[in-house]
């Protein structure tokens, strides 16, 4: 059996809950972070020496790395509808998996520890506005990628890439900042709320 270890409140955890969802895979999950166990200990470190969640084990097999496992997950059970075999439609999933990881995240991380953690290290008012500026324009880039294929991130199927997009997309809507007005990405939710995965774990772990 699949076993996850993580706290579903976590945004990366939710990537791999909805990926199992989405490919049909039974798994047990087992409460690690804050709140529950904590990672920060010998028996967690001998799994993920970075001491973070989510991590999973498929028998012997234990890795970390949230998109890691996303995309490991989609090519050892067949998930080929959600991560294509030819590499022009892959490459273009993997795309908008990295930018999530690497420039989204990045865009909205002081706000949200601001504005939602209310972190006290991150109450700067010009590092908050700034942050909050910066993750507007990340989502018009995301707004203006659904407006061209009128359908999904990496064009007209859903697909892996979906997941983490839909997942940021959401925080992003349920931190109390401005929201543009993008109806290519309201349009976007709307049709991700007919897949089960999406129902269940992108607003924040809640059906």
């Amino acid at each position: 059996m699949l076993q996850i270890l993580g706290k579903t409140s976590s945004i990366n955890v939710r990537k791999v809950l909805w990926t199992c969802t989405e490919l049909g895979l039974s798994f047990e999950q087992e409460d690690w972070g804050a709140g529950f166990r904590s990672p920060d200990t010998a028996e967690f470190r001998a799994l993920n020496p970075n001491a973070m969640v989510p991590v999973i084990r498929d028998g012997d097999f234990v890795l970390w790395e949230s998109n890691s496992i996303i995309r490991y997950l989609a090519g050892r059970y067949h998930g080929e509808s959600l991560y294509p075999a030819d590499p022009y439609r892959r490459a273009r999933c993997d795309q908008w998996i990295d930018w999530q990881a690497s420039e989204l995240n990045r865009a909205w991380s002081y706000a949200f520890l601001a504005l939602v953690r209310h972190s006290a290290a991150h109450q700067d008012p010009q590092q908050i506005e700034l942050s909050c500026a910066n993750w507007s324009k990340h989502m018009a880039i995301v707004e203006k990628q659904l407006a061209r294929t009128g359908a999904f991130i990496a064009g007209t199927a859903f697909s892996l890439a979906d997941i983490p997009i839909a997942l940021s997309i959401n925080r992003w809507l349920e931190t109390p900042l401005k929201h543009d007005d993008f109806p290519a990405i309201t349009a976007y939710m709307t049709r991700l709320g007919e897949r089960e995965g999406y129902r269940t774990y992108c607003r924040n772990g809640t059906p």
